[in-house]
């Protein structure tokens, strides 16, 4: 890495000093391409070794994109459970970053733990809740109503003070 560091860094001094022999504009068209992009001769390596630089630079952009992508989908997998857990309306936008991804993304470990724990906590808890949240309350209350009126009754017939 660093001798192409050390070749990109010469080549920008000749060109900024005016070395490399007998300075004209038609040097310029030969070591630029058209539309502005470098050539092997104007970053002072040779051709297979220009070549070589621009598989890796193409590589690395590819491997960082891939690293990104799968660091979004992720993210949108986190977001995901959230909704689920505290019922909140989807995103299509998550499920179309999960797809782009290759859709089989995972929790990170240390996040589907917390997430486990979060569910075994629900769970023991939801037994309970979960019952009282069912119920009606309505029916409940005339329930109790009449539970009450029925024992005052019995305690009424059986009970001559009342």
């Amino acid at each position: 890495m660093t001798f192409f560091l050390k070749n990109m860094i010469s080549g920008k001094i000749k060109d900024l000093t005016g070395g490399g022999g007998g300075g004209g504009g038609g040097e310029e068209e030969k070591t630029e391409e058209g539309d502005g992009n470098p050539t092997a001769k104007s970053s002072g390596m040779t051709r297979e070794e220009f070549e070589e630089y621009q598989r890796q630079l193409l590589e690395e952009k590819i491997e960082r994109d891939n690293a990104f992508t799968q660091r979004k989908a992720e993210r949108a997998t986190v977001r995901l459970h959230m909704r689920d857990k505290y019922r909140l309306p989807q995103s299509d936008k998550d499920d179309s970053q999960i797809q782009l991804a290759g859709g089989d993304v995972d929790l990170p470990e240390e996040l589907a733990k917390m997430v486990q724990e979060d569910e075994d906590e629900e769970e023991s808890n939801d037994s309970f809740l979960g019952t009282i949240q069912n119920m009606d309350f309505d029916t409940i209350k005339i329930k109790a109503q009449e539970t009450f009126t029925e024992i005052k009754q019995t305690a009424e017939e059986k009970c001559s003070v009342m």
